[in-house]
């Protein structure tokens, strides 16, 4: 997340102090309002980044619940409403309703509002409201995951609020003219307009969401379709911090002839080429005789493209994975597992993170103390960071499963292959914020549904932040007391 661990306010900087006294109002006007914005200013920015992505979701359900004209029929219920407003906050895409069907128009288009408003606003507004504070990252907090801004140091992050909003309005523009135009054919001049706008946000924020019931499973040849939504995925879950950087290395180079990427960036454009290429292999291997069968060479080509980026956290579908192979399911949990990149929209442990584990495993079996890579040496404190996160994301998901276990499976169900797979690979999907499903969405119960919401909400937010924003302040022990090192026999 672009938003993680610490702050530092200006104020905490070596100078005389500020005065605050314009700011205090008088003893008379000091009521609730007063504090109120005490009690907002008094937040870390983790805590902020929690709090934005509940208010909006608790706002969308209530939406759901009062708005009228979003339904085609009658309203959804609480459970279903919380659930919707989740996913598309989370821009997740899992449905317990047809959103093509269930809703009209103008209810599609709240839920494209909640997709666009968590998929880039809130990280947009946090950055505004850290500024209007009177805050800025610290250097821990910029650190973090690699999404800090200071890796870069021609970048700002105030500037690079903006920077995101246009480069969001520039992308979705282009990448709505295309679909628009890959559309035509098929909807009309008019037609085509909405479903354009719809899935162009709903790519770009990695969301998943579809104004057509089986997603883009009836677009299987649209091939120069498929492209442009493989594209905006891609670009959407690359990180802005990555964009931005490889902005400021195209005007470098062009001016100074040389500019070198941080090691952020080329763990993320590295990563991320190698998950395509690898899984795109593997993907139309697998599937090259079953569900890919009967189309041409170049549309199994294009769709298995296709079938290895959106696992990672978009969430569209060309092909149905209740009826894909097991080897097929096994693989897109593991891409659903790690994710997008950084400061993106997309979910999961991160690129980054699946990277320097690695590099972390290959370094020890080489026997070197130290991971490097680029002439660079990784901090140990960022490889014991990637193993935390890795550890608390695949407990959570476990736990999860559990819990499906118990509420989900009847009287000799559990015993099937099939159904544990699938509330498997639910499991997976809702915390990594991906979307893909094999059917389960729809037949969970109650309490199977609020624990998806509490997945999905754990899972965009970043089990770091959520961490970190419920934690307490650590206890500062004077003298620098600690215990006698013991040690412990491993494997």
């Amino acid at each position: 997340m672009l938003f993680d661990l610490a702050v530092q306010t200006e104020s905490s900087k070596s100078g005389p102090p500020v005065s605050t006294s314009s700011q205090q109002p008088p003893p008379g006007r000091r009521g609730v309002l007063w504090r109120l914005w005490s009690w907002w200013r008094s937040l870390s920015p983790p805590q902020l980044f929690v709090g934005a992505f509940l208010t909006l979701i608790l706002a969308g359900t209530v939406g759901f619940m009062t708005l009228p004209g979003l339904y085609t029929g009658p309203p959804l219920k609480w459970v279903d409403a919380l659930f919707t407003a989740t996913s598309a906050v989370c821009v997740t895409g899992l449905i317990v309703v047809d959103t093509a069907t269930y809703f009209t128009t103008w209810g599609q288009a709240y839920v494209l509002l909640l997709i666009q408003l968590g998929g880039l606003g809130i990280i947009s507004f946090t950055s505004v409201i850290l500024a209007a504070l009177g805050q800025r990252l610290s250097l821990r907090h910029e650190q973090l995951a690699g999404s800090g801004t200071r890796l870069v140091d021609d970048i700002d992050y105030r500037a690079l609020t903006w920077a995101i909003l246009r480069f969001t309005f520039v992308a979705e523009l282009i990448g709505g003219v295309l679909l628009y135009a890959a559309w035509v054919p098929r909807f009309g001049w008019g037609g085509a307009v909405w479903h354009a706008v719809f899935h162009t946000v709903s790519a770009f924020c990695n969301a998943g969401f579809s104004t057509f019931t089986t997603s883009l499973e009836g677009f299987q040849a649209n091939l120069p379709l498929l492209m442009v939504v493989m594209g905006l995925i891609v670009v959407g879950g690359l990180g802005f911090l990555t964009l931005e950087e490889l902005n400021v290395w195209r005007r470098k180079r062009r001016a100074e002839g040389r500019f070198r990427l941080s090691v952020h960036s080329q763990l993320v454009l590295g990563t991320t080429a190698f998950l395509i290429v690898a899984g795109w292999a593997a993907f139309t291997a697998f599937e090259w005789h079953n569900t890919l069968a009967g189309m041409s060479v170049g549309e199994r080509l294009v769709n298995g493209l296709f079938a290895s980026i959106t696992p990672r956290t978009a969430g569209f579908n060309t092909i149905d994975y209740a009826q894909v192979e097991t080897e097929t399911n096994f693989l897109t949990i593991v891409f659903m597992m790690i994710g997008g990149s950084p400061g993106s929209t997309a979910g999961g442990i991160k690129t980054t993170t699946f990277a320097l584990l690695g590099l972390l495993a290959w370094s020890r079996l080489q026997g070197r103390p130290t991971t490097s890579i680029s002439s660079r040496t990784i901090p140990e404190s960022t490889l014991q960071k990637a193993m935390s996160l890795f550890i608390g994301a695949f407990g959570i998901v476990t736990v999860a499963i559990f819990v499906f276990s118990v509420t989900e499976f009847g009287d000799g169900v559990a015993a099937g292959a099939a159904p544990f797979l699938s509330y498997m690979f639910e499991a997976f999907s809702a915390f990594n914020t991906v979307g893909l499903s094999m059917g389960a969405t729809g037949t969970l119960t109650t309490t199977g549904r609020l624990s998806t919401v509490v997945l999905m909400f754990i899972g965009r937010v970043g089990t770091l932040t959520f961490v970190a924003a419920m934690a307490r302040e650590p206890k500062r022990i004077k003298g620098g007391f600690r215990y006698a090192y013991e040690d412990v026999s491993i494997g």
